[in-house]
């Protein structure tokens, strides 16, 4: 029998738009289904390319980053014991593919592996199959307009990486007992 799957909300932030060329500086991940299983990390940069606006987005501090962060080496290291300490079939899930580019990435280049395997789930495709939306309505503006419910009370979205994968935990919650079309 195949093992049961478990579902990993993940989130980063980063300072630029490619993994490699910009550097993911945080990352926040929840299990689904266990919403106490979390973990965090701050990473040092890796790359002095940066675009400005994506770094004001996190409001991280790369200066700080690069005395405090972890390695890359050791968080990815840690980030993926977590992931394998889950138990089940790890999925990896995030609001967009955006944040699966630099995970995938910086699990390959720092652990050499990635315990999710080639691919996740992004909420924005789930929820465009689950109601038969053309996928320019899975902004979030565009789901809380047309499925309020799925957003209603989640808070304030900070861009702190942990927080933002608490709060897709919980969409991804409210889209699987979501009525489909």
């Amino acid at each position: 029998m195949p093992a049961s799957e478990t579902y990993v909300s993940v989130d980063v932030e980063a300072d630029g738009r490619i993994p490699g060329e910009a550097s993911m500086l945080s990352i926040g991940a929840v299990a689904v289904d266990q919403p106490n299983q979390t973990f965090y990390a701050e990473l040092k940069p890796i790359s002095e390319r940066l675009v400005p606006e994506a770094l004001a987005v996190s409001g991280l501090d790369r200066e700080r980053l690069r005395v405090e962060g972890l390695d890359p080496a050791e968080a990815m290291a840690g980030f993926s014991a977590w992931v394998d300490g889950l138990g089940g079939h790890p999925v990896f899930v995030s609001f967009s593919s955006w944040d699966w580019v630099f995970v995938y990435w910086y699990l390959l280049r720092f652990v050499g592996r990635s315990p999710f395997g080639h691919s996740s789930l992004d909420l924005k495709s789930y929820y465009a199959g689950r109601f038969g939306a053309d996928f320019r309505a899975t902004a979030k503006r565009r789901i809380a307009r047309d499925t309020p419910a799925l957003l209603a009370d989640l808070g304030r979205h900070t861009h702190n990486a942990l927080d933002d994968a608490l709060e897709q935990a919980e969409i991804f919650r409210r889209l699987r007992g979501a009525r489909p079309i």
